[in-house]
């Protein structure tokens, strides 16, 4: 019988004795800077408010939002993904609280970028569903049905008051048809050629949305399966990857990153701009909670899954964990 020692130069094991010898091979590695948060600002409150689905997550107010940025900074993160939340009663058919300059999210941008400057790069959600009293990410038509070339028209506004605001990065989240195309002539139109574009070139229809819903305070009933992709697709998201960067994306988005890190390598595969995935509210969830039942080791199971979302090919990525994760690397 042939053993394994006959083959004395041949040992795997070696490489992996002790921490340090691990840590030096290493192959992929978290820096402070692949991290961008993700944060909720609620118009009318002076104190944050917890997302029960989300434990440690918050819908801020501006002052906390504008200190969250801080520490974000302090602790090496990148970039910071700003989500507004309009008051009771403001939401509508349009989304207009949306393209309101008063409206939550354009003074949250400028709150973080008078505070933080240049040292963050401030990204936006550049979608209606917050703000739509029906949920969708568009305008609906006299069917129910939302229209992608109204909603795109609605689109260019809210690219242009969020960079008339100070954003750095707008984040094309509503996955209608051509909205990248859109929203870069809207930019350039008002002479913001500086600021980028993030493409949610592929953005599943999850299951794992569901706490993100109650961090925005969605009216959504029903799905976004008629605008949002196929979770049984892979070539599809090609295609839309394709399409988002001939239309000039800057940046090219996957989301969820967990439960789609195979696409996520093939985009990484195939594109030359800056790749990014999100870790979603249901993944930060799960791990939330199995920890809290004493199932997992929290901190253990946070730096696996951001690895494995760097070690399929992110370049930058979204979670909720950001600034904690960032501070112990």
């Amino acid at each position: 019988m042939t053993v394994y020692g006959s083959f004395p130069g041949a040992r795997p094991r070696r490489l992996r004795t002790n921490p340090a010898m691990r840590r030096m091979v290493a192959e992929t590695r978290l820096h402070p800077a692949d991290l961008i948060l993700p944060a909720f600002v609620r118009e009318g409150v002076t104190e944050p408010l917890a997302i029960s689905a989300m434990p440690g997550v918050v819908q801020h107010s501006l002052d906390t939002l504008r200190k969250a940025a801080v520490e974000a900074v302090a602790a090496g993160v990148s970039g910071i993904m700003l989500f507004g939340v309009p008051e009771d009663g403001k939401k509508d058919a349009l989304g207009t609280a949306g393209t309101d300059p008063e409206g939550i999210l354009q003074v949250a941008v400028r709150a973080v970028r008078d505070e933080v400057g240049d040292d963050l790069v401030i990204m936006s959600d550049l979608c209606l569903d917050e703000y739509t009293d029906h949920g969708h990410c568009g305008v609906l038509d006299s069917a129910g049905r939302v229209d992608n070339d109204a909603t795109l028209e609605r689109y260019a506004e809210m690219a242009q008051v969020q960079a008339d605001a100070g954003v750095h990065v707008v984040g094309t989240s509503g996955m209608m048809d051509g909205q990248v195309g859109v929203v870069r002539d809207a930019l350039d139109t008002i002479g913001k050629e500086d600021v980028a574009v993030l493409a949610y070139a592929v953005k599943y229809s999850s299951a794992f949305y569901g706490p993100f819903r109650e961090a925005v305070g969605s009216s959504l009933t029903g799905d976004r399966k008629t605008y949002q992709q196929d979770p049984a697709n892979s070539r599809e998201s090609m295609r839309e990857l394709a399409l988002d960067l001939e239309e000039g994306a800057d940046m090219v988005m996957v989301k969820p990153a967990g439960p789609y890190l195979d696409v996520l390598a093939k985009v990484a595969a195939e594109v030359a701009v800056p790749v990014a995935a999100y870790q979603i509210s249901g993944e930060y969830a799960m791990v939330e909670a199995a920890a809290e039942k004493g199932w997992i080791d929290r901190d253990k199971a946070i730096l696996e899954s951001l690895t494995g979302i760097k070690r399929a090919g992110a370049q930058m990525i979204l979670t909720y964990w950001a600034t904690e994760v960032a501070r112990a690397l």
